[in-house]
């Protein structure tokens, strides 16, 4: 960390004026990005699919569980992964507090993966989350989506992700899509980010950007320190690093490098 300039109180408040214009600038900006997205285009889904769930069955439709508008989060979960991905697991810390505030603005959240379901509420239980999490095991929700990958195009090492062909040879990688239904049950995909299109969910992002260190990440392997919250070694629970860490390394990495463009 670069050694910070030290000045009187006065010239630190001439430099926070400053600097709070351009914060007031980028909000109007991004407020203005905001209008733009929630302007796109919709397209109209033609394929029905279905989703294993605690309560059994249910098509995307019942997804909505009465709302009119649909948040999924695309989960890295492979049907062969022992644990997941450690970058969506960050993100879904984040989740649960939200949820009661968007049901009140008519928002459905729910995770899906492609992992079977025993597999899904294991994983879940061990977290502690409480957010809805259904699997798309056995359909084409996945790929057609672009967040999973078959093995011939793992094998070619390019995938289209983030709205263009990558180099890329990963199983899973992240996402997020919205969808909105309307009063004949007809549902539109509205808008899809990729990458690091989920950063903003990250609560815990924002509060480093606001501190001296910032993120203090590496920007060649973005966040190379992270743990699931239960296996850092000197967390509340007192586990240290599970054997599952290591036999995921490779799909980890491929998240902090899908995470970062």
């Amino acid at each position: 960390m670069e050694q910070h300039k030290i000045v009187s109180n006065e010239a630190w408040l001439a430099a926070q004026r400053a600097h709070l214009a351009e914060e007031k600038a980028f909000t109007r900006a991004r407020d203005a990005l905001v209008k733009k997205r929630q302007a796109l285009p919709w397209t109209k889904l033609e394929k029905t699919y279905a989703f294993d769930t605690p309560q059994g069955k249910k098509t995307l439709g019942d997804l909505f569980a009465g709302r009119s508008q649909l948040i999924v989060y695309h989960f890295m979960l492979g049907p062969d992964w022992e644990e997941g991905c450690p970058g969506c697991s960050f993100l879904s810390d984040h989740i649960d507090g939200a949820l009661v505030h968007l049901a009140h603005r008519d928002v459905t959240y729910v995770a899906v993966s492609r992992a079977p379901l025993d597999r899904i509420d294991a994983y879940k239980t061990r977290m502690g989350w409480q957010f809805p999490w259904v699997s798309s095991f056995g359909s084409d929700f996945n790929f057609d989506f672009n967040v999973s990958f078959t093995k011939a195009q793992q094998d070619e090492g390019k995938v289209d992700y983030n709205f263009e062909t990558q180099d890329y040879a990963c199983d899973e990688l992240p996402g997020m899509s919205v969808f909105y239904r309307d009063a004949n049950g007809d549902i539109f995909r509205t808008f899809s980010s990729f990458g690091r299109g989920g950063e903003p969910l990250i609560g815990t992002y924002t509060l480093l950007d606001y501190v001296p260190k910032g993120r203090d990440e590496d920007e060649r392997k973005m966040m190379g320190w992270l743990r699931r919250h239960d296996r850092y070694e000197d967390g509340a629970t007192g586990k240290s690093l599970a054997q599952g860490e290591k036999q995921d390394a490779r799909r980890d990495a491929c998240c902090h490098e899908a995470t970062r463009k």
